[in-house]
């Protein structure tokens, strides 16, 4: 009963849907078709890596770099074809103490790929006819995003650290003006895992990027990176989403600018000459086509 009137509570603030219906990392698709090598030696860690054989250091490189680039594509649907890389890859990542984070940062983002794989069932190819061109591609609606993600959580178990962190954590997004429910992103960013970094740079319980902890006050730098603490983190994402909201007046495009970026979001809803998410979310980043309607799930719950 009390979690039934969070929802209702939730869905009269506009936070969420009824169930049927990143922050400074500025994610321009046109910018995303930069090398497969570029991409991998701007930003994975080799010193990191390094405990890696050869050959899954290059395996785990290529996924990452392949990864990054359909997370930031377009089209929700190609994120299911690398399921079955994600699964060879993680284990690979678990084995080692350096490569942990990686691992604690990819096991969360193998919901997209499941949920991306239970889409493409539901949204088969459209027909094409003899002769004539292929039709468009198109993006699942929001509604049906949400819909497969609340069925998907509903058979699974919170995550084992939510039961301490919840609780401590609720009271640090109430001071800063946000929904003290809003501390489950951290299951959408990291599983509660304080230790994951993402291959972006972004680290941390709420996955920050660097420029944005330090625009809350925090270090960034190792061995001092202050984003693995979680009360500390907790305190920065929640500024950063009550700034969020005070820019954009709707919790939908706070979260979708938490995920893609505030520059990305306001030129989506500049370029559509739209004031909604689902308005934009097609023109959006993969990944943050999908975190919304994740989070909403989350809160759902």
């Amino acid at each position: 009963m009390r979690r039934l009137k969070l929802c209702f509570a939730l869905i009269a603030a506009g936070l969420v849907a009824a169930p049927v219906q990143a922050q400074d990392l500025e994610l321009d698709l046109e910018e995303m078709a930069q090398s497969v090598e570029a991409w991998a030696a701007e930003n994975l860690d080799e010193d990191a890596l390094r405990v890696l054989r050869e050959a899954d250091r290059e395996q785990v490189n290529r996924f990452f770099t392949e990864l990054q680039k359909q997370l930031h594509g377009e089209y929700v649907l190609d994120l299911a074809g690398l399921k079955e890389a994600a699964r060879a890859v993680l284990p690979l990542l678990e084995r080692y103490e350096e490569t942990a984070p990686y691992a604690a940062w990819l096991k969360p983002r193998l919901d997209y790929l499941e949920v991306a794989d239970q889409l493409v069932l539901k949204l088969p190819p459209p027909r094409v006819e003899p002769g004539q061109p292929a039709p468009p591609r198109t993006n699942p609606p929001p509604a049906l995003q949400q819909e497969i993600w609340v069925r998907k959580l509903a058979r699974e178990p919170w995550p084992a650290p939510a039961k301490s962190y919840v609780p401590q954590l609720k009271p640090i997004f109430k001071q800063a003006g946000v929904p003290p429910e809003l501390v489950w992103i951290a299951e959408v960013e990291s599983s509660f895992d304080a230790r994951a970094r993402s291959p972006a740079g972004a680290a941390g319980m709420f996955q920050l990027m660097p420029a944005t902890a330090r625009q809350y006050g925090l270090r960034t730098t190792w061995p001092l990176d202050q984003r693995v603490k979680p009360e500390l983190c907790a305190k920065a994402a929640a500024q950063h989403l009550a700034y969020l909201h005070r820019q954009f007046k709707d919790w939908r495009l706070a979260l979708a600018a938490y995920n893609a970026g505030e520059g990305t979001v306001r030129n989506a809803l500049k370029r559509q000459r739209a004031g909604s998410f689902a308005a934009i979310a097609p023109r959006l980043p993969a990944e943050t086509q999908m975190y919304v309607p994740r989070v909403e799930a989350v809160l759902l719950r």
